[in-house]
């Protein structure tokens, strides 16, 4: 097993070049046209016949967008990837190139809230049934898998951030004949590589690490040849989720700098968990990195954990109180976040449902950025005494 030093000099040596491009540019350009035009009738037949790849409409291929697809295949140690214009764009084009209706998918508990809430609803509609367990239980993996059509994982999940054996899981979705996904967002290639673990199928909401700068919205898959092949034939050219060149223009600047941002929000997000787990007012943290070991295949932590309180703090006086935490979804950029639990509940499971998220309302979610980990945390202790204050 590689470890994080060994995974961190391999990122680095991907990413140094791009290779050659137009002018002798150091940064590659960005081929911003919505299609391209053949020299003859010959080479405008023999690919449309499939006899000759080459870019045609920025919808399907762009050099641009296929530069990043590359350098994130070569990440995740992958044979190739297709790129997307949003994260719920990858996961459900990965999800629906493979299930039909009356299938039925295992997923792990706490999951990202838009993709539980894809399953619930959109996949109900289709007569896809979802069974939910914990992916801590090998026991309860191994009942629930025959007979489904793919497993759906993260690692750690989200809000609960509960570390699986990746591994495992995969081996027994291969034992059972079941196709493996799992969002890496939250580790980026940096600190896990699914694939090397034999799972089949990566996905990232690229807008988080792989942007790094919170100015782009955008997804990736990442696999075997054969399958992101299957993808691009059966979703990609239908549902329109494509990704811009200007998009993968940016994704490559954030690509240049991912390795040292994930160690620079490793740290900050360390210091900050270990401190809050020493307060009073904090009943549990939900970070990885606080265990003794991290599982095999993980080899780093990043800056999204969770912290729950005690009934002393007044929540949304917590929030108001902050300011260097700014309020706010996604993360993964240079700036500290803070997100309530109280309120992503109801959009999880809907305003009217019964449906339970399975997350306390006494949790909130923290990214740490790159503000600087004493003032981050003296941010917190002021809004804490804010919140509590009479």
């Amino acid at each position: 097993m590689s470890t994080s030093a060994d995974t961190l000099a391999r990122a680095m040596a991907i990413l140094a070049h791009d290779g050659e491009h137009a002018y002798e540019a150091v940064v590659p350009p960005i081929a911003q046209t919505s299609l391209f035009t053949f020299g003859s009738y010959a080479e405008m037949e023999e690919t449309y016949r499939g006899q000759k790849v080459r870019s045609t409409y920025t919808r399907g291929l762009n050099p641009t967008v296929r530069l990043f697809e590359e350098k994130m295949a070569a990440l995740e140690c992958g044979e190739d990837a297709i790129g997307f214009a949003s994260g719920m764009a990858a996961i459900s084009s990965a999800v629906l190139a493979f299930v039909q209706p009356g299938d039925r998918i295992v997923c792990v508990e706490h999951v990202y809230p838009d993709a539980y809430r894809l399953f619930q609803t959109y996949l109900k509609r289709m007569n896809v049934m979802v069974e939910y367990v914990d992916g801590r239980d090998l026991d309860a993996v191994r009942r629930a898998m025959p007979g489904a059509r793919l497993i759906y994982m993260e690692s750690p999940t989200s809000w609960l951030m509960h570390v699986h054996d990746v591994a495992a899981l995969a081996q027994i979705a291969h034992d059972n004949d079941v196709l493996s996904i799992i969002d890496n967002s939250w580790a980026s290639p940096i600190f896990q590589q699914p694939l090397t673990l034999g799972v089949d199928l990566v996905v990232h909401s690229a807008s988080k690490y792989i942007g790094g700068h919170s100015d782009v919205v955008a997804g990736v898959v990442v696999g075997s040849s054969k399958l992101i092949s299957e993808i691009r034939s059966r979703i990609y050219p239908y549902f329109g989720g494509k990704l811009s060149p200007f998009d993968a223009w940016l994704l490559l600047r954030g690509l240049r700098t991912l390795p040292i941002r994930m160690k620079a929000h490793e740290a900050s997000a360390l210091h900050v968990a270990r401190q809050l787990a020493e307060r009073p007012d904090v009943v549990a943290v939900y970070h990885p990195g606080l265990s003794n070991t991290l599982p095999d295949g993980l080899q780093g932590t990043s800056g999204l954990f969770s912290f729950e309180f005690d009934g002393s703090v007044n929540i949304a006086r917590f929030a108001d109180a902050l300011r260097l935490f700014k309020l706010g979804v996604s993360w993964g950029g240079h700036e500290s976040l803070m997100v309530p639990a109280q309120v992503v509940r109801v959009q999880a499971a809907g305003p009217n449902s019964a449906i339970d998220f399975g997350v306390s309302e006494r949790i909130v979610r923290l990214h740490v950025g790159l503000e600087g980990q004493e003032a981050l945390l003296e941010d917190l202790s002021q809004a804490m005494r804010e919140a509590k204050m009479s």
